[in-house]
């Protein structure tokens, strides 16, 4: 079953190199066989802090996210976003099938 991985940015100190982060991890993520599912600024807070931006990749399994994340193409991502944001990601499983 699938599994999403889900980017929280909660701060953002330099858009630019935000904008250069995305520009390679993107690609990073679609070679490592993840396929966006939304991504973007909250059109509503419901509740709690707003983000400021969320991300959700779905991956075919938990190890495809994992090597994904430790590919050099996402690490090069993230060494171009450096200290520029502060985020929180997690790879959660996907619901089961409803009855």
């Amino acid at each position: 079953m699938p599994v999403y991985w889900v980017n929280t940015f909660t701060s953002i100190r330099d858009p630019e190199r935000l904008r250069l982060y995305v520009d390679l991890a993107g690609p990073a993520m679609l070679a490592g066989g993840g396929r966006f599912i939304a991504r973007g600024e909250p059109l509503a807070v419901l509740e709690g802090e707003s983000a400021l931006r969320t991300t959700i990749i779905e991956f075919p399994d938990l190890e495809a996210a994992v090597a994904a994340y430790h590919s050099d193409a996402y690490q090069q991502a993230l060494r171009t976003l450096g200290d520029a944001a502060t985020r929180e990601i997690r790879v959660i499983d996907s619901a089961p099938p409803a009855e």
